[in-house]
């Protein structure tokens, strides 16, 4: 059960984007929110210039370099908590020091069960098509389920359940049908069908896993393409609330729903992913 939110936040559109959503989620859950930013390290330690010829007047004072990620970190507190405050949301926050996926991860086993990072961090011009080195590190991480929001990504509409009948996946169908009854949304079970037998195997595990509910259930299928890019088209055409799936797959090396399509499917949807493990 989702009972306690946690947003990472470095401040970024990629990330305010993160944080309304995840101030909207927790108000439907009723669940309390934690804004975490991380003052990282590897900024003031790339600005040093020992050993090299650069004038003295022209290198940045550590002290104004400390002065302001506090400053910075602090006004994204303020930011996410004044979303709370206007969701009436229960809110917390906490600036931490050191490697940003480590105390992501560190923190998100201690006090949440849903970790939400936005898919474009503060870099993310320089990045192209690829999520944000943050959301990848925590990802691989984090021993709870991750939640990539990218901009423009709303809540509302139904939950979509890629189900390849993994492990992953079967937390992932506990989860989807958890957020849609708690959102108020239908459920969409996804599997590839290029094998009959086996699509119609894998919806039925699906049915067994989810049991009886109230929540309304639709079956989708592909028949032809990669199931990733499926994902991808069907979630510009019916924009899903979020897009549900295991972070890993069967298997690394035949499987449907691999790592890889996870993360292209992480990489390209315009709706949010939440991978499950």
């Amino acid at each position: 059960m989702i009972a306690a939110i946690l947003i990472a936040s470095d401040g970024s559109p990629g990330a305010y984007a993160a944080e309304c959503y995840a101030t909207q989620l927790a108000a439907k859950l009723s669940a309390p929110l934690q804004c975490l930013t991380v003052i990282e390290d590897r900024l003031p330690l790339s600005l040093r210039a020992e050993g090299l010829d650069v004038p003295p007047g022209e290198m940045v004072p550590p002290e104004t370099i400390e002065a302001f990620q506090k400053a910075r970190a602090e006004a994204i507190c303020r930011r996410a908590a004044e979303l709370a405050r206007q969701a009436g949301v229960e809110f917390s926050a906490e600036i931490a020091r050191g490697n940003a996926d480590e105390r992501i991860a560190s923190l998100g086993q201690q006090t949440a069960d849903l970790l939400v990072l936005g898919r474009e961090g503060e870099h993310a011009e320089a990045h192209s098509m690829l999520p944000g080195s943050t959301l990848e590190g925590v990802v691989r991480l984090a021993r709870r389920p991750v939640l990539s929001v990218p901009p423009g990504a709303e809540l509302s509409g139904p939950v979509l359940l890629a189900f390849d009948d993994s492990p992953g996946a079967r937390i992932a169908a506990h989860l989807a049908l958890e957020l849609a009854r708690r959102i108020g949304e239908s459920l969409h079970i996804f599997v590839d069908s290029k094998d009959k037998g086996r699509a119609a195997a894998r919806f039925a595990q699906a049915h067994r896993l989810l049991g009886e509910t109230s929540v309304p259930l639709h079956e989708e299928s592909a028949t032809v393409g990669r199931p990733d890019v499926k994902l991808v088209e069907m979630s510009h055409a019916a924009r899903y609330s979020v897009i549900v799936m295991g972070a890993y797959g069967r298997s690394r090396k035949t499987e449907f729903f691999l790592g890889s399509n996870a993360a292209s499917t992480l990489r390209s949807a315009p709706a949010a992913v939440l991978l499950a493990r």
